[in-house]
């Protein structure tokens, strides 16, 4: 499980570097970080259950985020006349 959590820093990783190079600094900042958060936790050498239990906290936390920026921090926008 040690080796899915450096899996997922690599993807992160990634993720980083595309959106650096994309000049989106402050996403680049978040996989960054989410980046060096899994690496440290895969040299922890926790149980799997742990791993786990950490993996499911970080979904959780990330779909409420996701869900609270699509419906509250988009602003609304519909479609636009054109004439």
């Amino acid at each position: 499980m040690a080796r899915m959590f450096r899996v997922l820093a690599y993807i992160s990783l990634v993720a980083a570097l595309l959106a650096f190079w994309g000049n989106l600094i402050p996403m680049s900042l978040i996989f960054f970080g989410q980046t060096a958060v899994f690496v440290a936790l895969s040299y922890l050498s926790l149980s799997e259950r742990t791993y786990l239990l950490i993996f499911n906290a970080y979904m959780v936390v990330f779909f409420v985020t996701f869900m609270y920026y699509i419906f509250f921090a988009i602003p609304l926008t519909g479609p636009t006349a054109q004439g």
